[in-house]
């Protein structure tokens, strides 16, 4: 288990863009991770004051980016961890109409699909308890200077 500072020493993301609160349990394929931050009124993505479903695939998208960092051993070392691109979702689910309503913590998961070292494939989930709160995939470029050369 990985808690919130330790996802922060792995990915990009700091602060209150830290979304994830931690990482229940990870293997070489997926990733599962809890988030409680879509009930904070200081949520940075909230907009209009609601938190939008949309905002799961942010939530889904901090989820893979640990996962990367966890497998290439980032945040074992003094180095900036490598910054990934969402590039796509694809076949995206939204069950509800905002995250902000919802009672219980997030449970997201993600499950990587394909890959190589720098383009990767994942299927996501993101679930409040029993209700289904969005699900899709997604594509990231790790590199993005191995796009153009």
């Amino acid at each position: 288990m990985l808690t919130r500072d330790e996802i922060a020493a792995r990915i990009p993301h700091q602060g209150a863009m830290c979304l994830l609160a931690r990482v229940d349990a990870w293997d070489g394929e997926s990733i599962r991770a809890t988030a409680t931050s879509h009930r904070d009124p200081a949520n940075p993505l909230r907009a209009d004051g609601r938190l939008g479903a949309a905002n799961a695939i942010e939530y889904a998208a901090q989820a893979m980016a640990v996962h990367g960092a966890l497998l290439a051993g980032a945040g074992d070392r003094a180095e900036r961890p490598r910054a990934g691109y969402l590039t796509s979702v694809r076949s995206v689910t939204l069950d509800v109409a905002r995250l902000d309503d919802l009672t219980g913590d997030l449970e997201i998961r993600a499950e990587r699909i394909s890959g190589d070292g720098n383009n990767v494939l994942y299927a996501f989930t993101v679930a409040a308890g029993a209700t289904a709160v969005a699900s899709g995939r997604a594509a990231v470029v790790l590199d993005s200077g191995a796009l153009t050369s």
